[in-house]
């Protein structure tokens, strides 16, 4: 034993440097805490540890890096002929393979308006004065009473971090999730495209001509200036609707053991959740704008969907193979990654991926893929949430048969 360890009869030291650091969300608190104290941006910090979830993680081949710019090539040519859409913004179209962490960092600044809307709404937190009766003087709770003062300040870091690095850590492309975004370049995360593609079997270059398909088509549809401003106005306007009630957190404080110690720091972890500490009520602002904003993603979705399966079906060799699997990726999600969508206004399960598809089937149906052209042609063609539900009032609402 060396002259630095405790002697084994004695108890360790109650309140210890960074007792919860490997612990998920309470490990996100005290990476924010020492990254605020050094001055670093603690919402990118958190981003890129998630994400690399404590890997490191190797630099993305040069090789391919050239093939993934070859398939992109023929991504871009394919669907701007297919959609008649300035799918570059009037430039050479650019994908870039990148790690985990270096798409959790560049996202960070990609998404960081919406994310300090939500962190606005939401408020401060709970602070060092809302320790529960009993607590106060008590030494064991110094580390309760710095959590909970720092929690305020810090919560706009731990909740973006944390969200992008969970997108980060799941997602293929820029628009797993169909949010605008103003980067030229598509970024795409190389190791998960790879991990899926070997759990799955599938061959690696139509996995990678699928994914630039996706992000193709979705870059050129999220990209048209209307559509984009609608869908982010929609989006920061869910965001900054929420209510902060603080009350249930409360309510777990005023329950904690003030004679616990260290254990009540255990209890404090084993309750707490991000959905809980960020208070996040739905307010009826949001219950407004929710039936456009999801009627708006599903047709997106609808569409990029009906445009893939008409130029994959020709282009892929194993499309059907690939789409199942990737599709059936998207609605499957687990609890923590369906959080995320709904705060961030998002709702992507089958029934809305359903929804999209019928509304698009139906324009077909009645007026061909002239009549699709024209759905992102000018703003007053954005479909309204009944006319997703009943394509045939669209048609004739833009002057066309139906």
């Amino acid at each position: 034993m060396s002259d630095r360890d405790p002697p084994a009869d004695e108890p360790d030291d109650p309140t210890p440097s960074n007792p919860f650091s490997n612990i998920p969300f309470m490990g996100d608190l005290f990476r924010a805490m020492g990254a605020a104290g050094q001055g670093g941006d603690p919402g990118r910090q958190i981003a890129m540890s998630v994400a690399a979830g404590g890997q490191s993680e190797p630099n993305v081949d040069p090789m391919e890096r050239i093939e993934w710019e070859r398939l992109v090539r023929v991504a871009e040519l394919q669907v701007a002929d297919r959609t008649g859409l300035d799918v570059a913004r009037g430039r050479a179209l650019t994908i870039e393979p990148v790690t985990r962490t270096a798409w959790a960092s560049r996202s960070v600044d990609a998404l960081r308006p919406l994310l300090e809307r939500l962190a606005e709404a939401l408020g401060e937190g709970p602070g060092a004065d809302e320790l529960p009766e009993g607590l106060e003087d008590d030494p064991n709770a110094g580390w309760i009473r710095g959590l909970l003062a720092s929690m305020g300040p810090l919560m706009a870091g731990i909740m973006s971090g944390t969200l992008v690095g969970r997108l980060a850590a799941r997602s293929l492309g820029t628009y797993d999730l169909p949010i605008p975004r103003s980067d030229d370049s598509l970024l795409v995360i190389a190791p998960n495209v790879a991990d899926f593609g070997n759990e799955w079997g599938l061959p690696a270059e139509d996995l990678r001509l699928w994914v630039c398909l996706h992000e193709t088509v979705h870059h050129a549809v999220l990209g048209v200036p209307h559509v984009r401003d609608t869908i982010t106005d929609l989006l920061t306007r869910h965001a900054g609707a929420f209510r902060n009630d603080s009350s249930a957190l409360q309510e777990i404080l005023d329950d904690l053991d003030p004679m616990a110690g260290p254990e009540a720091l255990i209890e404090l972890q084993q309750v707490m959740n991000p959905e809980l500490v960020l208070g996040a009520v739905r307010s009826p602002e949001q219950e407004a704008l929710l039936p456009q904003l999801e009627a708006l993603v599903a047709v997106v979705i609808g569409y990029a969907d009906h445009v893939m399966d008409d130029i994959g079906g020709r282009l892929v060799t194993n499309y059907p193979m690939l789409t199942e699997a990737l599709r059936r990726r998207r609605v499957q999600t687990d609890e923590a990654d369906r959080f995320i969508e709904r705060i961030l206004g998002l709702n992507l399960t089958q029934e809305q991926v359903d929804r999209g598809t019928a509304f698009v089937a139906g324009v077909v149906e009645r007026s061909g893929d002239d009549g699709l052209r024209r759905l992102w042609a000018d703003e007053r063609h954005l479909p309204t949430p009944n006319e997703v539900d009943a394509p045939g009032l669209w048609l004739a609402r833009i002057d066309l048969p139906g």
